[in-house]
């Protein structure tokens, strides 16, 4: 059952070929809890591509995009589709129930086009003052968001009452979920703790805070969450995370 669910966690949020498994409720029941080892993956990586950057002497242009887009790639940009749905349906100012119908529209608006500029610009600046140091600091940076996540999922309201979310929710074991998260996130911050107390202390308050505003900014504007919102929360936290290490590492160093 659990390798069933691990398939299940990878095929559903990244690109990394898995063997064929019945996506029946006894297969997802604990599937959230892989979830973070995404996360786990996409940061393997940007170590091993920030040592690879820095030994080729590679440009900070270079080396920003290639760590921004890292973990575009292992997902598919999954999230990234999410953010761009929930830019559309709040850029509306629509009514929250148009707001819903917005987000299920396969469609390409203004208001997502904007957000996607915005989000590879910011993130591709801020990737481009990296040094390997602050890709190690990052890199547990992932399992915590994902853990969040999926903290959110089998927690918060769902907004439509259906869609994916809202299935994983549904089909999960909460409580048990929920305590396997919990302490991967908190493995996580203690990994980021011990490889810089300062700039990690920043980058844990800050997940914490975006997370505190994602139960606000989901509840008070779509009535709960959808699918789509928890990939704009991951995509918002990431960015969030990253800035924050960079902002440790220009007070502190």
């Amino acid at each position: 059952m659990l390798w069933n669910a691990f398939k299940i966690a990878f095929a559903m949020y990244s690109k990394v070929p898995m063997p064929r498994t019945d996506w029946n409720e006894r297969n997802m029941r604990y599937s959230l809890c892989f979830f973070p080892l995404v996360g786990a993956l996409i940061g393997g990586l940007m170590i091993g591509a920030a040592k690879l950057l820095e030994l080729t002497r590679a440009g900070s242009v270079l080396t920003g995009a290639v760590l921004f887009l890292i973990p575009v790639a292992v997902t598919g940009g999954i999230h990234l589709d999410g953010f761009l749905d929930t830019c559309d349906a709040v850029g509306s100012h629509r009514s929250r129930e148009e707001k819903l119908e917005i987000l299920k529209d396969s469609r390409c608006g203004a208001f997502s086009v904007i957000g996607a500029c915005c989000a590879f610009a910011l993130g591709v600046g801020i990737y481009s003052c990296f040094s390997f140091r602050r890709a190690l600091i990052i890199a547990p940076a992932f399992v915590l968001s994902r853990a969040l996540s999926g903290i959110a999922v089998v927690s918060f309201p769902n907004a439509r009452g259906s869609g994916l979310a809202k299935t994983f929710s549904d089909a999960a074991d909460r409580a048990r979920v929920r305590i396997v998260l919990i302490v991967l996130a908190a493995l996580a911050c203690a990994g980021i703790l011990l490889i810089d107390l300062t700039s990690g202390a920043l980058l844990i308050g800050a997940a914490l805070l975006t997370f505190l505003w994602y139960y606000l900014f989901s509840r008070r504007v779509f009535g709960g969450i959808t699918g789509d919102l928890a990939g704009y929360f991951l995509t918002v936290c990431e960015l969030v995370m990253v800035a924050a290490v960079w902002l440790g590492g220009v007070l502190w160093n």
